[in-house]
């Protein structure tokens, strides 16, 4: 059970970039969740998966053993946290605003690519998470990666709603 909720129902499987591929599933999974139950499902769903997560890959290492400072690819779970987290500015700020998620794309667009640059790129706090062992270094850098982009898609919603509207 913990392989299957830790591969994302086997999304972890699929090649090429598998963690790029557990980011799409989020950004599928996170709009139905908000179509099927709005943004407090959404948060509650945001907290469920990081326990999720937290309990499949702490029982992947008990069953496998301690996989070193560097998670297996397929183990994707904790994309998907990290990704809902990158998202939190669109789907509270759509929310706010009374629009549907969907109107505010390019905050989906730039929660997806920043996310993706920063669980990639690893800067400073995500790769000292990232060096760490145990399920804290697999799930931790991915948790950090997503609350650097979701500052970076707050901050390019604030220059685009401040800056380039006027």
């Amino acid at each position: 059970m913990s392989r299957l909720v830790a591969s994302v129902l086997g999304i972890g499987y699929l090649r090429p970039a598998p963690g790029t591929w557990g980011s799409l599933a989020a950004l599928v999974l996170a709009f139905l969740l908000l179509k099927v139950g709005g943004v407090w499902l959404f948060v509650l769903a945001l907290f469920a998966v990081i326990a999720l997560a937290f309990w499949s890959i702490s029982d992947l290492i008990a069953k496998l053993g301690e996989p070193g400072p560097h998670d297996p690819s397929w183990v994707v779970i904790d994309e998907v946290a990290g990704q809902w987290i990158a998202l939190l500015p669109v789907v509270l700020g759509a929310a706010n605003n009374g629009v549907a998620p969907e109107r505010l794309w390019p905050g989906w667009i730039a929660a997806f690519l920043l996310f993706r640059l920063f669980d990639v790129w690893k800067p400073g706090p995500v790769g000292w998470a990232d060096r760490r062992h145990g399920p804290a270094g697999v799930l931790l850098d991915d948790l950090i990666a997503g609350v650097l982009a979701a500052f970076g898609v707050a901050l390019l919603a604030g220059l685009a709603h401040g800056v380039l509207m006027r």
